[in-house]
């Protein structure tokens, strides 16, 4: 952005630029409309309309950083690494993390997770609980978008079980195999709601 002592006089009046704005995005729409039609008619199907992905039909591949969905990890025992230490609770702005401890029956652990659950409908994937973790025990490299779940409220309240399986779901099947698992069912979802539209 330009400082407004570096404009030249038609650029302070704004006109010019608005009117730019307006003819880029006039222009668009029309070039847009155009191939859409064409696409109606079977005519010039290899060149895309628009620069819109067809998700979940059409995959844009992420970063390595991406923060999808939430996971526990796991000891090699199969135990959760969690040690109920709340930093993760306190880290998260949107308070969407719940967690009860209990004592461990092992008494070279202090305590572990009785219930952890993140209600995913105030969660902001902000990350925040990945970095306060002092253990590693929480993240969000599953790569994959937050599940669509039916109307009800509490269906979107995750618990421990849940977050430790995908641990599970990710060593076992592998990240792209567990994408096309998630995506399958979102296009299940779609063509189930269409035909209760229909």
């Amino acid at each position: 952005m330009r400082r407004r002592e570096d404009m030249t006089l038609l650029e302070k009046v704004y006109v010019v630029e608005i009117a730019k704005g307006v003819f880029l995005t006039f222009g668009k729409l029309l070039r847009n409309l155009m191939f859409h039609t064409l696409h109606a008619l079977g005519l010039k199907k290899d060149v895309r309309a628009a620069a819109s992905i067809q998700y979940p039909n059409e995959r844009r591949d992420y970063p390595s950083r991406y923060r999808g969905r939430h996971r526990l990890t796991l000891h090699d025992d199969g135990g959760v690494k969690c040690t109920s230490c709340f930093l993760c609770a306190t880290a998260c702005p949107a308070k969407c993390i719940y967690i009860e401890p209990a004592e461990h029956d092992d008494p070279e652990i202090e305590k572990f997770p009785h219930r952890y659950e993140i209600d995913t409908l105030l969660c902001i994937y902000c990350g925040y609980c990945v970095e306060a973790c002092p253990v590693d025990a929480i993240r969000m490299d599953t790569g994959i978008h937050p599940q669509v779940y039916p109307p009800d409220p509490r269906r979107f309240i995750e618990d421990k079980e849940t977050l430790m399986q995908r641990s599970r779901d990710l060593e076992d099947l592998g990240s792209e195999k567990l994408y096309q698992i998630h995506t399958r069912k979102l296009i299940q979802i779609e063509e189930n709601a269409s035909e209760h539209i229909e």
